[in-house]
Formats: C-alpha cells, structure tokens, sequence
C-alpha cells in the first residue's frame, strides 16, 4: 500500500513538474500572427524530425523558466515549422531551429551559442531599449566593468545621435549600447569635440571618425570585439561578417615548451602596439589545436605557426617561413595588407569540387571510426551489388551476337559490294561442292600422261623391230 501511495505521489509530482514547465513555454499555432504584436516573443522555430530541435529543447524550457522568474516581459514559445509553413516562411525561418525575438513590427535572428545564458542574456538586451542611458559616473564605471566592449554616445541632441540610434536598432543583436553626458565620464577620459561616439575596450576608448571610418553602423561592426581573442569555430564565423581578415596563432595550450606561448605573446603585442596600422583591417587572435583550421583549409598546418584567414572568399595566408620574431610577424601581416604575400584556398569551382570531396571523404572516414560495422555495411553492400552487376553485365554471351556482327558489317557496305561479296560466297560454296570430282579427273589425267612417257623412253630396237 506504501509503495501503491509512493508511486501516486511521484506520479502528480511529474504531472505538476510537467504542467509547470509548458506554462513557461507556449506551444503557438497559426493565430499567433495576430496577437503577437501585443508582447515582445521569444520563439523556436522547430521541426519535430530535426536532431538538434530535440537537443534544444530541454534548454529551451530553462530559458523560459529563467525568463519568467526574473520577471522578464518577454514570452517565450515554440512552432512547429513544418505545420505552419506559411507562418514561418511569414518570418523568414530557412534552417531547423531557428530563434527569433519579435518586438512590434521587427524580428531580431539569434545567432549565438544554443546555452541558456547566452539566449536569455540575448532576450534582455533586445527586449529593453536600444540605447540605454548612463546617468552617473557609479553607473558608468559599473557598465565599464561588466562589458569587455561597451559604444557610448557622449553630448546632447544631434544627427550623430539619430545615426547611433539607427546603428543601436540594428545591431543590438550583438552588443549594448549607452548614452551619457559629459558629466557622467569618469576623469580618466578627455575628449577634444562633442558630440562623439566612444568605445571602451582593451584597457583604453577609441572614438569614431566620420571622415576615416566611413558609416557609422559599419564602424560598430567592426569595433564590436576586443582586439585580441580566444578563437574557435563559432568565434570565427561571427567574426567573418565583420569584413576583416583574422589573423591567428594556431598553439597547442598543453604544451610546455615557449614556442606556443611565445607566438601567442608575439600576436598579443602586434595587436596592441600595431593598432592604428592594422585595426581597421585585421582581427587577431589564437587557437588551440589545429583540427579546426586543417579541416577549414583541406590541409595541414604545423603547431606553432600563423595563419591569416579572409572568410569573405576563403583564402588564406601562410608565412614563407617559420615566424621566429615580431619583425617577422609584421612583415608578414604588412605583406598580406599591400598584397605580396602569396594567397591560398578561395571560393572558385576547383576548390568547392575539393571541398565536396573533402567533406565526403571525412564523412565516409568519421563512420569509419565510429561504427566501422555500420561503415561497412553503408558502404560495401553497394558497392557490392554494383561490381557484380557489372561483372554480369561483362560476362553475358549471346547466341545472336555473330549474326549482330555481320548485320553491323553489312550495314557499314554499299550496294556493288554487297553483290560482290554474295558472288563470293556462292564461288566459295561451288568449290567446296565440286571439289572432289575435280580432283579424280586430275588424278586419272595424271595417270595417262605418266603412261604416255614410259612409252616415249621405249628402246630405238624395239621401235625397228615394231
């Protein structure tokens, strides 16, 4: 009875848990169009079939219980994108999930890492205002703490100030941005004109140049990381729709020697001191391991060494020789600037024919080393139905197959040498007929003419005496 009881209660403890858990996450259908408009809505845009919808979805579910717990006006839900078709092609949905934050008329795309604090850290910056003020020097130096990269808009009312709001509503995907007025800059910073737009970062702040930067948004784009970071696959794509090439010491952390380490100091430096030379143009960087960057490139790169990656068309850089020191390292960078240095890789047909077979070729290798049974079975029975389909093929014999040949031979021959060869053959046949009866009269001729010079060698005496 105990246990009849237990299993009762755990069973309304998990319908409760359940209940609980899809009132944070709202399963939405096609009269969510309507009344989306009212709330500012996070939502997953699914396919029940997809592996990596099925990955999400627990995470999805703690992000709307984070969300609703920390009193956020953002609502979270899920659509099945494959019911309601015309809803998600509505909101540009193309891959399986895809995350949206719809705010009134505009639909922010999500593009982070699929972790919780990544995607509520998302909502709450998208959901708030796009430019948020900084009242007091205390907020200020706060916000200077807790932001590696922060944008400020520094001065009152202008045309700057409408072209950083404009840049704030389009990029706040990626980054916060702040407004304050003189009074609220901590003393460290001195600015020679207002209005301005300043971004903090790297231990310093480097304001805008309308002049030398060009468009305002295009500036943010690009100033939006640190100078120097820890780069990975994910890291690397973000970093491609900057427009600048990335230049990356590829070390192995675990190692103990100074070769890695003393490259990664040397590539630290050059994106310090060589800033005003080469920040507008490179993002620098490090890697560990060389997996990723082998598998980007077709080939092999050594550990240590550098490589300088332009996303935008898939080229890539490699020194002529092994960089050993920071003017080596300069050169270089300085040579892939102006053009001399050799590029590699690119997005032309030859290489996307490589990129195919290298993806199949590694797709084939990694089933191999995970399953080779299931290898072997994906791949060899086709192949082996293949090969004795054409072994079959090769070895058929045909009762018809001379006849074929001579109607082919015939087909190939005029008129006059058609005749010409039925002459020929009824010639040949004729032989073959009268050929036995033509030599017994051979033979009998044969016969008489041998009789005919045994008389003509008789003796002159016999003759007389006839």
């Amino acid at each position: 009875m105990a246990e009849v009881k237990a299993s009762l209660i755990c069973g309304v403890l998990a319908a409760f848990l359940s209940s609980t858990v899809l009132a944070f996450v709202e399963d939405l259908d096609d009269t969510f169009k309507e009344t989306r408009v009212q709330d500012i809505w996070l939502v997953d845009f699914y396919a029940p079939w997809c592996g990596y919808c099925k990955k999400l979805e627990p995470i999805w579910h703690e992000v709307g219980m984070e969300l609703k717990s920390s009193g956020s006006p953002v609502r979270v839900g899920k659509m099945d994108a494959t019911a309601y078709s015309g809803m998600a092609s509505e909101f540009g949905v193309r891959g399986y999930p895809t995350i949206k934050l719809l705010k009134g008329d505009l639909a922010y795309n999500y593009k982070g890492p699929r972790t919780k604090d990544d995607i509520v850290e998302f909502a709450n910056r998208v959901a708030g205002p796009a430019v948020r003020a900084l009242p007091s020097k205390q907020m200020f130096e706060h916000m200077m703490k807790r932001h590696d990269v922060l944008f400020v808009y520094i001065g009152g009312e202008s045309p700057l100030r409408e072209k950083y709001s404009d840049a704030a509503s389009e990029l706040i995907v990626y980054t916060y941005f702040f407004s304050a007025s003189e009074e609220a800059l901590p003393e460290s910073v001195v600015l020679s004109e207002l209005p301005t737009v300043a971004v903090f970062k790297d231990g310093g702040y480097f304001t805008y140049d309308e002049y030398e930067d060009g468009v305002l948004s295009s500036w943010v784009n690009k100033e939006r990381f640190q100078g120097y970071l820890q780069i990975d696959g994910f890291t690397l794509y973000e970093l491609g729709e900057t427009g600048k090439l990335v230049a990356i010491a590829v070390i192995d952390e675990k190692d103990s020697t100074e070769a890695s380490s003393r490259l990664k100091t040397m590539m630290q430096r050059v994106a310090k001191e060589y800033r005003e030379h080469f920040n507008r143009d490179f993002q620098f960087g490090h890697m560990d391991g060389n997996d990723y960057i082998n598998s980007l490139i077709m080939g092999q790169v050594t550990v240590p060494s550098v490589i300088i990656l332009n996303t935008s068309n898939e080229q890539y850089f490699l020194p002529s020789e092994p960089i050993e020191s920071m003017e080596q390292l300069v050169q270089f960078i300085s040579g892939v600037l102006n053009g001399s240095a050799q590029a590699y890789g690119g997005d032309g047909i030859f290489q996307r024919i490589k990129r195919v077979a290298f993806e199949a070729r590694s797709t084939i290798m990694s089933v191999f080393r995970s399953s080779p049974l299931l290898g072997c079975f994906l791949f060899g029975l086709p192949l082996g139905v293949i090969s004795l389909m054409c072994y079959g093929i090769c070895t058929a014999e045909s009762d018809d197959g001379s006849e074929d040949m001579d109607a082919l031979k015939r087909e190939g021959l005029t008129d006059e040498e058609e005749e010409e060869e039925d002459e020929e053959e009824e010639r040949q046949h004729t032989a073959a007929v009268e050929g036995p009866e033509e030599e017994e009269e051979e033979e009998e001729e044969e016969e008489e003419q041998e009789e005919e010079e045994d008389a003509g060698e008789k003796d002159p005496e016999e003759k007389k005496t006839d």
